[in-house]
């Protein structure tokens, strides 16, 4: 039966639709003869008693730079809708936390993609943490001389904002590095955020796994490769991206993982992992499906939409 899908992104118009995870998934879904409506997270409000969205239907093409066409401009009622995709991309600020609560007013009826309550309380380094045996050494904290005595003992560290995304604000401390404390001095000034440091692994030189997880069980992998020179791999500042196979240590902490993802309607998963460690679990926007079906020549889209549309059913 067909379905009434809205998505909540970033502006469509400059997506580059070889790579855009949301254009692939909302492709497919126009393919099984869904309807699609898009809006962006600006245009989301709450009126007596309702969750509606301004924004437009939307129909979809693979076409470079004719990607997209719009149909008039209408406020629709989200709750009419069958599926809401949560789709837009961090920074995972006040505004993003807002949609969040705006969005899980429409359970039971509508069913939102990833559900909205535990992408809330499941903040990608945060998550993280339910799975101490996973992660390498990590700490989260704003005191300085807690930051110090960590990397004293580990020597060669990563430091990040605890709620960046996209390599933004990544740093490697090596051995007999001097920048901590201005480190800490700039990015505690921008915000009252804590920040996270974890062991730096070397292995991160062969490359950034990132395994795509769908209803909680693991579909394939990416290996993302730093650029020469670069320690982040993320492929928008010149990682690249390469076939990759699941090892048993990815299986096992997908098996570790899953049954929560499960639980908790987390339908699209992309974590991260360093040789054997996990060091993400995004749940927000993850991106890397259309780069692993094009590696693995399948149809991962629509194994999504199959379990969307039984969880619906």
């Amino acid at each position: 039966m067909p379905l009434k899908v809205a998505i909540q992104m970033d502006p469509i118009g400059p997506i580059d639709i070889a790579a855009d995870t949301t254009f692939r998934i909302g492709e497919e879904a126009q393919a099984r003869g869904h309807s699609l409506f898009y809006y962006t997270p600006d245009r989301l409000y709450w009126n007596d008693g309702r969750v509606m969205a301004r924004g437009w239907p939307l129909e979809l093409r693979r076409v470079v730079g004719d990607h997209y066409t719009l149909g008039p401009e209408q406020d629709v009622d989200l709750g009419g809708y069958d599926v809401v995709w949560l789709r837009q991309d961090p920074p995972f600020d006040m505004g993003y936390i807002t949609t969040t609560h705006l969005l899980e007013h429409l359970s039971p009826g509508t069913l939102v993609l990833n559900d909205p309550f535990w992408v809330r309380n499941f903040p990608e380094k945060l998550l993280v943490l339910k799975f101490p045996a996973l992660i390498p050494p990590t700490i989260i904290a704003r005191d300085l001389a807690t930051l110090r005595a960590f990397k004293a003992l580990h020597g060669d560290i990563i430091l990040k904002p605890l709620y960046g995304n996209g390599g933004a604000g990544v740093f490697r401390l090596e051995h007999g590095d001097r920048n901590l404390a201005s480190l800490h001095e700039l990015f505690t000034g921008m915000s009252r955020e804590p920040l996270i440091a974890q062991k730096f692994l070397p292995a991160v030189e062969k490359g950034d796994k990132r395994v795509i997880l769908i209803d909680g069980e693991p579909v394939g992998a990416i290996n993302r490769v730093p650029a020469e020179g670069e320690t982040r791999s993320n492929l928008h500042v010149g990682g690249r991206a390469e076939r990759a196979a699941l090892t048993a240590r990815d299986l096992e902490i997908c098996a570790a993982i899953g049954p929560t993802l499960r639980e908790h309607g987390q339908m699209f998963v992309g974590i991260d992992v360093i040789g054997d460690w996990l060091t993400e679990i995004n749940v927000t926007s993850p991106t890397g499906l259309q780069e692993l079906e094009r590696f693995d020549q399948k149809n991962l889209a629509a194994h999504l939409w199959e379990r969307i549309e039984a969880r619906r059913a």
